[in-house]
């Protein structure tokens, strides 16, 4: 194996982070797009927690969590300010009251869909404030901060746009339709196929 291997899905924000991470670096990867309820047998073999992204080096290595890929790929001008407090927070109760949010039926928990929205706005406020103060969260660069959070403001944003774009958040408005429009986050979300063994190698970067 002359190459990593990336097992990936396209609409993950957890996958999305560590291809724009890769793809930022310049490393090239075997691409191998999954379907979570069908998902590879090797995936299983190297990584038996089963989700994405797992990135599978030349040397054996596994890294199955998108932040060691992107911690990997990226070299330390990336890590910048308080990049870390800012994802471990994303990571953490952002994410839950996402989840919840989205996906409220899955859940067993009091909150209404509603309540759990006004945890993550709590999130998008102070983002905003940050934003006033400069054009990306921790400098007037993209840091890791940017990459690492973006895929998760945009599920947030998608979960009721007309909602979100509602919001006296101009900064942080702003700051999104930037990453998202940006060639590293259009590029991140090529359409490929699902994978099958006995497919052509894919390469991605």
């Amino acid at each position: 194996m002359d190459q990593p291997v990336l097992y990936s899905f396209r609409r993950c924000p957890y996958a999305m982070r560590a291809r724009m991470a890769l793809l930022q670096s310049g490393i090239q990867v075997e691409l191998r797009e999954v379907v979570l309820r069908d998902r590879p047998e090797h995936m299983m073999e190297i990584s038996p927690k089963g989700t994405v992204p797992v990135l599978l080096l030349p040397d054996g290595t596994v890294l199955e969590e998108s932040l060691d890929i992107m911690l990997w790929a990226l070299d330390d001008s990336w890590l910048v300010g308080e990049w870390k407090s800012l994802i471990d927070g994303n990571d953490g109760e952002f994410k839950h009251h996402l989840d919840r949010y989205k996906y409220n039926n899955r859940y067993e928990n009091p909150l209404l869909p509603e309540e759990h929205r006004s945890h993550v706005l709590s999130f998008l406020e102070s983002y905003d404030h940050r934003l006033k103060e400069s054009s990306y969260l921790c400098s007037d660069e993209c840091t890791i901060a940017d990459i690492a959070l973006a895929p998760f403001v945009r599920q947030f944003a998608n979960t009721n746009r007309e909602w979100f774009d509602g919001l006296s958040l101009p900064n942080l408005h702003s700051w999104l339709s930037r990453m998202l429009e940006d060639e590293l986050f259009r590029n991140c979300m090529a359409k490929h196929p699902q994978w099958k063994p006995e497919d052509e190698p894919i390469m991605f970067g």
